[in-house]
């Protein structure tokens, strides 16, 4: 059976002494330190279970270590309990502000240092379960949608070799609409695959220079099709002559797609989507940069979702509430990909209706 790491950190040798001999156990390995920034120094190799923290001690307090273990994401899972000798309103107060579960006041009770420890134990092997079920899950999804590719292409093959052969005006349109609805699947699945290499820090970007105008046109070509059988006017205003500058060619074509793809998809007939690009000079330097919008006449993005659309669990969580239509998972691609290039992606009101995607890279 695994072992229960605990780390026990007090400016005071005997005390360190004192709760570490409280809680000798075959279950725990217990490892002691004098100050807050030993215990920073080696947090990462040290990947404790739980911290029992002392506050007052030289040069870094209790809190101030709390806040910097919790400033780290790898970290803010670990509980903290706090000793003190200090008012417990206060450190209670202070102590959850600065990102501790529990606190203890001196002189320690061995049952209750013993309980406590136990309890938060509890807590972490719980979440590292629940951890370990959830990237599992994520796992099995990533392939599964791996696997699906395979038949996707299967599809897009045979949808063009038919259409070299059939020269019937109805069928030919039928098996274009089968074509874009089997290249749309394909995009979304490369889509979480792109998304799964990003958040394991697995997508390199490949940078050229690239025509950004011709990126847009090929995307025109693409959507227009789609547009037409809606009834929605799809227009480009771009710059002349064309912006060129560094980016992954094959990542900003499809953050292009993505959100031409949800302005359409979340648009009525009668109405416009907007791509426009234009180059931009920045204040700190005479590089082109890039502004790019994608304006649609939907139903619109109220204020406090419009950060959160980009949030890959939040968009799932909003899609099973009913409280956005307009989202989906290509805008946290999009986002990502933005991220990835150094740029930013923000939601503005189009008016009278509708939604601006705006991308500043």
């Amino acid at each position: 059976m695994k072992r229960s790491k605990i780390l026990i950190i007090d400016d005071e040798q005997s005390m360190r002494m004192q709760l570490e001999s409280m809680l000798i156990s075959p279950d725990y390995d217990i490892t002691t330190l004098a100050n807050g920034k030993e215990l920073l120094a080696h947090l990462e190799e040290l990947s404790p279970d739980l911290i029992i923290l002392d506050v007052i001690m030289p040069e870094m307090d209790g809190f101030e270590v709390c806040r910097r273990i919790r400033a780290q994401n790898q970290f803010q899972h670990i509980p903290i309990i706090l000793v003190t000798v200090m008012d417990g309103k206060k450190v209670l107060t202070q102590g959850l502000e600065a990102g501790a579960m529990d606190f203890l006041q001196k002189p320690v009770s061995k049952l209750e240092l013993q309980v406590r420890v136990r309890t938060m134990l509890r807590i972490k092997k719980q979440y590292d379960e629940l951890q370990a079920t959830l990237e599992m899950r994520e796992e099995l999804s990533n392939m599964i949608v791996h696997d699906m590719s395979s038949p996707i292409v299967s599809v897009l093959l045979h949808a063009t070799l038919m259409q070299e052969k059939i020269t019937d005006p109805e069928l030919l349109k039928h098996l274009e609409m089968i074509y874009l609805a089997a290249e749309r699947l394909d995009s979304f699945v490369n889509d979480i695959l792109m998304l799964a290499k990003m958040e394991q820090s697995k997508m390199l970007l490949n940078l050229t220079q690239t025509d950004i105008n011709q990126l847009a046109l090929d995307a025109e070509k693409h959507f227009s099709i789609i547009a037409h059988s809606k009834g929605i006017k799809l227009q480009l205003q771009l710059p002349s002559p064309p912006l060129e500058m560094p980016v992954d060619a094959n990542l900003f074509r499809r953050v292009i797609a993505n959100l031409l793809a949800n302005a359409l998809q979340y648009s009525s007939g009668n109405t416009t989507v907007t791509l426009r690009l234009q180059q931009a000079k920045h204040i700190l330097d005479d590089k082109p940069h890039l502004y790019m919008e994608v304006a649609d006449e939907g139903p619109g993005i109220p204020e406090e979702y419009r950060q959160r659309v980009f949030e890959k669990f939040e968009v799932v969580n909003m899609k099973r509430k009913g409280v956005v239509a307009q989202i989906g998972l290509g805008l946290t691609f999009c986002r990502m990909a933005v991220d990835a290039h150094g740029g930013k992606i923000f939601i503005k009101t189009n008016q009278p209706q509708g939604s601006i995607f705006v991308v500043e890279i």
